[in-house]
């Protein structure tokens, strides 16, 4: 069946379900009878939660406006994606998108510990129940059948508590109370008082047990919380990868500009020359040619500047257009640093998230492990009890009688053992917990080898790019120079047009290549930062515990401060980068390209670097 047949056939069968159901025809199957059509709420009144949508963001087809621009250093950058990181956001190519955690998840994993630790809280129960009965029977004086009423009431409570060694404490005190009775009485009271307690001694008993699933939901929040931590790394590297793409994208962007420029230019005065036949029209061809494929890489060029700046909004959390254009003002590093490759190691053996939650999930697995093997005994409970037994009452002639609680006693003492025929299903479940075990050390030993392997490839790449840099850099001081060195050549017709137009085709394909491979390597020391666990620490990251306004387990009134503790106040941030009121491409010194018009085109400096060339003269 083909692909537009296959769509025809799905879309008629949306389309009679749908007005099967509106008809009531279609029948539910597996759904109570009265749910006998398919029931959905309105697009409009489902979607209840809505936000204003802001201005129309700029394309490369938007006129050029007077926005207004905004110096936006590294520093604020973090601190505004901080800020807005409710949910917690990571870079995709240019976008961004939810990671899937929010600040409220370490939160909701401490909820199970206090749900663990409920089963230890006393428990009170208090009954009251009215009742009336009437017994037939078969008078044998007359003979005829009559009817007994007793009415009464049954009442008592109870507390309920147990222990970390797995025993249960109960105490109680109960009462019976009957208006008439065939035991001689006409209403009587039968007080009871109890206590008694029973012990696991095998399944059930032992504090490690029992203590098992409360040291288990410590270890799940322990593993929320490096998850959210984890997250957050991933939040303030992908911001500096955004913000550093935004600064390579301003840099290619003037470059282009500057090379459209050029070759316009140059196309310009060949066309001109060429009408008084000064040149010939091949020549301004060629130099029309190159001048149109630059204007092509020039508006790729300028939507990659806007796709890179509505990246780096969405990570911020800002709307995608405020009629202010973002200008980085933090400039890229070119520092070589020196790494010491054990300590690198052993740092992110020890800081690493991920790796601290596989050591935890390992933890709460050996803790349950333990409640397993416990639960996998026969179950062998001793049991104690102790009773007093009350009676009072008046009797059918009137008389009051009564008797004491300790009059009539009771107790009972022994023990109850239960076992299975077979403890398949136990022993099983503790096989699984020792398999997940062994699952657990394999998964940790498997990211002790990838974490060696990501940090060693982030070595490789910072060189790369640092190396690369240099090179870059040094071409394109080589390319202004073959500019200048090509334009001589021309004056002096030595040299066709040709040469100067690929010039300066390659001095911007270098100040391109210069910019990608700087800000890449200050890139690449984030995601060091981040392999090695340290870069929330690096950049003064810390973390505030804001408690949730709620009633502790004892509720509003025992508690101390009528809740949890408040939170806890966090220090000033510390600034790490150097902050300078200018855009970061001034850091690339763009000013070294020789335009069109400018004083003493003839002269050709040396080059300050690079490769030794013949001077043009």
């Amino acid at each position: 069946m083909s692909q537009g047949k296959l769509f025809r056939v799905v879309s008629a069968f949306s389309l009679a379900a749908g007005l099967a159901a509106q008809q009531g025809l279609l029948q539910a199957q597996v759904v109570p009878e009265d749910e006998t059509r398919i029931r959905w709420s309105q697009s409009n009144a489902a979607s209840r939660y809505r936000r204003p949508s802001g201005p129309e963001p700029v394309t490369v087809a938007t006129k050029e406006s007077a926005a207004e621009e905004r110096y936006l250093s590294l520093n604020e950058a973090l601190r505004r994606a901080l800020e807005n990181s409710e949910v917690i956001r990571v870079l995709a190519g240019v976008t961004a998108t939810s990671s899937g955690r929010t600040i409220y998840d370490t939160a909701i994993a401490v909820t199970p510990i206090d749900i663990a630790k409920a089963k230890f809280d006393p428990v009170f129960q208090a009954n009251s129940t009215q009742r009336r009965n009437e017994t037939p029977f078969l008078d044998p004086l007359t003979p005829a059948i009559d009817g007994l009423t007793t009415a009464g009431n049954d009442y008592g409570v109870k507390v309920t508590d147990r222990n970390l060694l797995g025993g249960t404490a109960a105490i109680g005190a109960d009462n019976r109370w009957d208006s008439r009775d065939i035991g001689g009485f006409s209403s009587r009271n039968q007080p009871v008082m109890s206590v008694s307690y029973t012990q696991p001694i095998l399944a059930g008993a032992g504090r490690a047990a029992n203590e098992a699933p409360i040291v288990a939901a410590r270890l799940q929040q322990e593993q929320s919380y490096f998850q959210f931590k984890d997250a957050m790394q991933r939040l303030v590297r992908d911001v500096i990868a955004a913000y550093w793409l935004l600064v390579q994208a301003r840099t290619e962007l003037w470059a282009r500009e500057i090379q459209v420029e050029q070759l316009e230019f140059s196309f310009r005065s060949l066309e001109a020359k060429a009408d008084v036949g000064l040149r010939n029209r091949p020549d301004a061809a060629q130099a029309q040619a190159s001048w149109s494929n630059a204007r092509a890489t020039l508006v790729q060029a300028r939507a990659n500047v806007l796709q890179r700046e509505a990246a780096l909004r969405n990570i911020l959390g800002l709307p995608p257009e405020d009629g202010q254009r973002l200008v980085p003002s933090t400039p890229p590093t070119r520092d070589r640093i020196e790494f010491r490759w054990k300590e690198i190691v052993e740092t992110a053996q020890s800081s690493r998230p991920d790796l601290i939650e596989l050591n935890l999930i390992l933890d709460a697995d050996r803790q349950r492990l333990v409640q397993q093997s416990n639960l996998a005994k026969p179950s062998l409970d001793a049991t104690a009890g102790y009773r007093w037994n009350g009676l009072s009452g008046r009797t059918l002639a009137g008389e009051s009688v009564s008797a004491g609680p300790g009059d009539n006693t009771d107790w009972t003492m022994g023990v109850v053992f239960t076992v299975p025929l077979s403890l398949r299903e136990s022993r099983a479940r503790v096989r699984n917990q020792e398999l997940l075990i062994a699952k657990d050390r394999a998964n940790i030993q498997q990211m002790l080898h990838q974490v060696e392997h990501q940090l060693a490839t982030s070595l490789r790449t910072i060189e790369q790019n640092l190396q690369q840099y240099e090179a870059y850099r040094e071409a394109r001081q080589a390319s202004a120079f073959n500019v200048r060195a090509q334009r001589a050549n021309i004056q002096a017709q030595r040299d066709t047009i040709l040469s100067e137009l690929l010039a300066i085709t390659d001095w911007a394909n270098a100040v391109a290549a210069e910019a990608q491979s700087l800000t890449a390597y200050n890139t690449e020391l984030a995601n060091l930062e981040l392999q090695s666990g340290t870069i929330l620490e690096t950049h003064g990251v810390r973390f505030m515990e804001e408690r949730f306004g709620s009633p502790g387990p004892r509720g509003w009134c025992m508690e101390e401060n009528g809740s949890y503790p408040q939170s806890l106040k966090p220090g000033d941030n510390v600034p790490r980068y150097a902050e300078e009121q200018r855009p970061s491409e001034q850091a690339f010194d763009l000013k070294d390209f020789p335009r069109r018009g400018g004083a003493a085109e003839s002269q050709v400096p040396a080059i300050p670097s690079g490769p030794d060339l013949p001077d043009p003269r």
